[in-house]
């Protein structure tokens, strides 16, 4: 059996059981609606366009903040993987604040920016940042030193040989780092905008969390998790597994 027709058998059980607890009152429909009320909660949220905004809201934020996640996470990895001292002082801050979850700087950023979209699109930055910088310091210092000693002997050096030899040989780690800075910052987009005053779907969230709206509460969460899995599984695994091809690495 495919991959995929397992995972369309596995969610029809997983549905079905979902639509027979409540068919049977095993939980509180309060609580825990069933897949009717979610489905018809997402589909109201879509035909009076609401959801659709959030939609483009969050997107928007994404784009900005790991777009600048990615580049500041590029500089820095590339700083502290040529540089010892770098890496002995700024590379061991990185793994400490790697290890802060995203909405424990909710509150500086709040006071630095004030409730608005900066602060959120500051979360998303810290989201990616940190782990694209640790992913490129890995990449750049996990080069076979053949290669380098191989360029040298043929009298690339300096910036030539990293553009020719270094940067290339970096390309999986580069690729892994971005696939991880992007679930990082889409789940710091989602912490950010529970505290944010406009649209978006972790404002969505909280909004219906606050009136009650389980069943809206539930459809955003699975909007929220089939967004994160197929951005992953239909764009950055099949570019990771295309580069491990290239590259040699399977």
């Amino acid at each position: 059996m495919k991959t995929i027709s397992k995972r369309i058998l596995f969610f029809a059980i997983l549905i079905g059981f979902w639509s027979l607890g409540s068919a049977l009152n095993w939980w509180s429909e309060v609580l825990f609606p069933s897949p009717i009320n979610v489905f018809q909660a997402l589909f109201t949220g879509v035909k009076d366009m609401t959801l659709i905004y959030d939609l483009i809201a969050s997107f928007r934020r994404l784009a900005i903040g790991l777009s600048i996640a990615l580049i500041l996470g590029t500089a820095i990895g590339v700083i502290i993987a040529k540089s010892k001292t770098a890496d002995d002082t700024i590379g061991a801050m990185l793994l400490a604040l790697q290890s802060v979850p995203s909405i424990v700087w909710l509150p500086l950023a709040i006071m630095w920016f004030g409730l608005n979209e900066k602060a959120v699109i500051f979360i998303v930055i810290l989201g990616g940042t940190f782990v694209m910088a640790l992913n490129i310091r890995t990449g750049i210092k996990n080069v076979q030193p053949l290669f380098i000693r191989a360029a040298r002997t043929m009298g690339s050096n300096g910036l030539d040989l990293f553009r020719r030899v270094i940067f290339p040989a970096s390309v999986p780690h580069i690729v892994t780092g971005s696939r991880l800075a992007w679930a990082f910052s889409w789940r710091a987009l989602m912490a950010g905008e529970l505290l944010s005053t406009g649209p978006g779907l972790g404002y969505t969230l909280r909004y219906a969390s606050d009136f009650g709206d389980m069943s809206l509460v539930i459809g955003v969460m699975i909007i929220i998790g089939v967004i994160g899995s197929i951005v992953d599984q239909l764009i950055f695994q099949r570019i990771e597994k295309n580069v491990a091809k290239r590259w040699g690495l399977v």
